[in-house]
């Protein structure tokens, strides 16, 4: 299964406004894509709430996972995402 790992750069973390920017990214992809910390359970990326409980914050080490044909592209997309400043 292909992963990123990549440093969440808002600096709100993935709370608010970056987290409904990533879930909209990640619902409009073709295949599911889930993201963890490294301690924790995955959750799905396309869900607010999901994002929001993960509790990943600015400077934190985030996992994207997905399978499936297009998961390399979507998930090149949405690393880039998290890894954008997305407070402004």
């Amino acid at each position: 299964m292909p992963e990123r790992r990549v440093t969440v750069a808002s600096k709100v973390g993935l709370h608010a406004r970056p987290a409904a920017l990533v879930a909209k990214a990640a619902a409009a992809q073709s295949v599911q894509i889930t993201i963890r910390k490294s301690d924790t359970e995955p959750v799905q990326a396309g869900s607010i709430l999901g994002l929001m409980t993960l509790g990943a914050g600015h400077g934190d080490e985030v996992v994207l996972a997905a399978e499936g044909d297009g998961a390399d592209a979507a998930l090149d997309q949405l690393a880039e995402l998290v890894g954008s400043d997305l407070d402004s």
